[in-house]
Formats: structure tokens, sequence, C-alpha cells
């Protein structure tokens, strides 16, 4: 198993990168929030699983072991492959996810695209006692903040497809709703997830 990666972004696209390490480039699919944070020829290091099928081996990557962890177990469950689990990722953090199954609150659960309420109730079931108990980190959405980052979330969002406008008001629903006027660095993928709830899945 490839645990991590150390090396230079050399491309990102909407869904995935590119991680040359040492002269190898690396693809790896990864949730908005990790890509929100790679640049282009700067230095990344990103935990990785490695997905075996019949047909293809693909890397997954994550910014924190605990996404990874989250990424591996949620796959346990009967009907969740790898494109639900980094949904999960997409719009959950890993504690939002252990409350949510701690607390059986399917609604929560079905805001991922692909999971109906059938589908949440399974992962309530079969993911109840796997994940641990919720930790408490993440509660907030967006923190208090010194200086503004919005303007990063709203390229993230841009990049994976929609308007200026479009992204700029999602992100601005998600400051009004949490009380906040900013974005501080520490609080972008978090608020990069909360504007993605906001938005719903990429139509066409």
């Amino acid at each position: 198993m490839i645990a991590y990666l150390a090396g230079t972004v050399a491309h990102v696209t909407l869904d995935r990168a590119v991680l040359d390490v040492q002269g190898v480039g690396y693809l790896v699919h990864a949730a908005p929030a990790t890509l929100a944070g790679l640049r282009v020829g700067e230095p990344a290091r990103l935990h990785t699983t490695l997905v075996v099928r019949e047909d293809s081996m693909t890397l997954y990557a994550f910014a924190e072991p605990a996404e990874r962890e989250v990424f591996e177990t949620a796959q346990s469950v009967s009907g969740v492959g790898p494109r639900i689990a980094l949904a999960m990722l997409a719009v959950l953090t890993p504690d939002a996810l252990r409350r949510a199954v701690d607390g059986e609150d399917t609604a929560t659960l079905q805001r991922v695209p692909g999971i109906g309420a059938k589908s949440a109730q399974r992962i309530v079931l079969e993911l109840s006692g796997k994940l641990g108990a919720p930790t408490g980190e993440g509660v907030a959405v967006v923190g208090p903040a010194t200086s503004d980052e919005r303007g990063q979330v709203v390229e993230a969002l841009v990049g994976l497809g929609w308007s200026t406008k479009v992204a700029d008001d999602a992100v601005a629903k998600v400051l009004a709703e949490a009380g906040h006027d900013t974005v501080g660095a520490a609080d972008v993928p978090a608020t990069l997830r909360a504007a993605l709830r906001v938005l719903g899945p990429k139509r066409g």
C-alpha cells in the first residue's frame, strides 16, 4: 500500500491532481477541499490509499489520515464504493460523519450526492461503532478570521464548474449563516464543504 506521497504539485483538475514525486507523476483522486489546498508548482504531502479493481488501480488522496480512515471504513457498507465514500468527504468532515452516524442523523447523510433515504439508513446501521465517537472537532462551519481567504473558496468553486457570481453568493450565504464576515486560512476547507452543501451537486 502507498501510505502517502510527498512531492510537487504538477497538475490540478476538478476531481484529481498529479503529484510529481522524484520525476514520477502520480495521479490521485481527491475531494474538493483537499484539491483546493493544492497549488501547481508547490510542494505537497498527501495521505493515500490504493483501490485495486480487476481492470484498474486508483489512488485516492487526503489531506489528513482521519479522512483516509473514514474513506476506507465507509466502503465496508454494502453499496458504498470509492465514489460515494469520496462524496461523503466532499460534503462532511470526518467528525461530522461520526456525529451523523452516532446520532442516526439520516437527513445529514442525504446531503451527500448519491445517498438516498435507504442508503442513509444502511450507512447508520453498518457504520455504527466503526468510526469511533465524535471528537467535537470541526463543529463550527467558519470561525473568526484575521484575514479574508474567501477568494480562495470562490476560486475553488469556479474551478469545479460554477460561475463566479454563483460561487460568491454561496460563500456569502455560508458566512451569513455562521455570523462571520471573513474566511480565515484554516477555515477554507470547512467553508468550501459548506458552500458545496448550499450549491448541491453540479448539474450538466
